[in-house]
């Protein structure tokens, strides 16, 4: 199956989605989730068609934010909510210090992926749990390193 690093992926943040794979195409390593009203207008000769989930590169997946979108609205993901100023700063590129951390849903376990959503529940990204994130003490220790956010697209264009 070559959307195995799609599902790997998506089984980092401890949730099950319900992504039927004969609808799930591939096109030179990216995936797009398709409907059973597009899939048969579909050929192999297309730019873009329904769903953009992310690309698989050297065994790797780089997902798109709407994959993480869909995967941040599933009640049992990952996730950790941080405020509002560590929010701006988790889009410029930033990590995520222990006292930004607002609220935790699913497992937070060092070494685990988790999303990273703003206070009003939009995803802003994905990080990599580095240390404790709960505590009586907290501090300035970075507990999430950013690996994806939504601003990445706009340093991109420097």
């Amino acid at each position: 199956m070559k959307a195995a690093s799609l599902f790997n992926f998506i089984s980092q943040f401890n949730v099950q989605v319900a992504l039927n794979p004969e609808l799930i195409f591939e096109k030179n390593g990216r995936f797009f989730l398709l409907n059973d009203l597009i899939k048969p207008l579909v050929n192999r000769d297309f730019f873009y068609a329904g769903v953009y989930l992310g690309k698989a590169k050297a065994g790797k997946f780089f997902p798109s934010f709407i994959l993480l979108s869909l995967l941040a609205k599933e009640g049992q993901a990952n996730r950790i909510v941080i405020d509002r100023k560590s929010a701006w700063l988790f889009i410029c590129g930033r990590d995520v210090l222990r006292k930004s951390i607002v609220r935790i849903h699913g497992q937070a376990k060092k070494g685990t992926n988790t999303l990273v959503l703003n206070e009003f529940g939009e995803c802003l990204g994905f990080g990599r749990i580095l240390g404790k994130v709960t505590g009586l003490i907290l501090g300035n220790e970075i507990a999430i390193r950013n690996v994806s956010d939504i601003g990445d697209f706009l340093r991109r264009e420097r």
